[in-house]
């Protein structure tokens, strides 16, 4: 057992804290399905875990649509959170997914027992994903919609994500186009995200990308839990024990005093 279990196994009593539910949200072109390995480990110690698929991806792509933004795709962790009854949410976000749960945990703070951010975007008011990316990704992105009919982005390469060798081609035949209104929507935010403290962020320092700067600064800001792990982006395919254990032990850092 590593320290990040321990941690866990050592905070979790059920007769003194409720046992947290897991909420798994993908990235841009991704879907509930490169969770799988993450969600099996997290079920295995008998935890409820969600992985919801955003409206017009993965086995939702038939539902696609320009008019689809990161507004939909809040709105249907929402849903999802009021028709199943969650509490004690434990609220994951891969890469454009740290815009949606941070303003999922805008809208229902009292829900959420702690956010992880995977190799993310730390959603702002007032920012949109491009205004948070760098100015040459921005352009590359607008280029590859303007020469798909100037809504849709077409997925990138696993490769160019540093997704091992061995899972490439499981994940690009997975990846499904997106709507550029959710690179290009601006979050409207209260700041009552911020009353949720308990928060995590997880670098992926195996492949050059965009999220350093934001790891930096969130390890200056401190109160926050960090960690890095030597893999590409696709953590959760990549490395999926060690993003379960950091997960888990999420649900349990501020019960613990960490």
């Amino acid at each position: 057992m590593n320290s990040l279990e321990s941690e866990a196994q050592s905070s979790l009593n059920p007769h003194q804290h409720p046992a947290p539910t897991f909420v798994l949200l993908h990235g841009a072109w991704h879907g509930g399905w490169c969770y799988s390995r993450v969600a099996r480990i997290l079920r295995a110690k008998g935890y409820d875990v969600f992985t919801p698929t955003f409206t017009g991806l993965g086995e939702r792509s038939h539902l696609a649509s320009p008019a689809i933004n990161s507004s939909t795709h809040v709105q249907d962790v929402l849903k999802v959170v009021a028709f199943e009854g969650l509490e004690d949410i434990v609220l994951v976000g891969h890469s454009y997914a740290g815009m949606i749960i941070t303003a999922v945990a805008d809208a229902i703070p009292e829900k959420i027992r702690a956010l992880v951010y995977l190799d993310a975007f730390v959603g702002e008011h007032g920012k949109s994903l491009f205004d948070m990316d760098s100015p040459e990704a921005t352009a590359a992105y607008i280029d590859l919609a303007q020469s798909n009919g100037g809504h849709t982005v077409p997925p990138l390469p696993s490769a160019v994500f540093g997704v091992n060798a061995a899972d490439q081609a499981w994940v690009d035949s997975r990846c499904t186009p997106g709507s550029l209104a959710c690179w290009t929507e601006r979050l409207q935010l209260t700041g009552n995200h911020a009353h949720v403290t308990n928060r995590s962020y997880v670098f992926a320092a195996g492949w050059t990308g965009p999220f350093r700067p934001i790891y930096e600064r969130v390890v200056a800001e401190g109160g926050w839990r960090t960690f890095e792990l030597d893999c590409g982006h696709d953590v959760m395919v990549d490395m999926p024990q060690e993003t379960a254990d950091i997960i888990e032990s999420a649900a349990f850092a501020e019960l613990a005093g960490a």
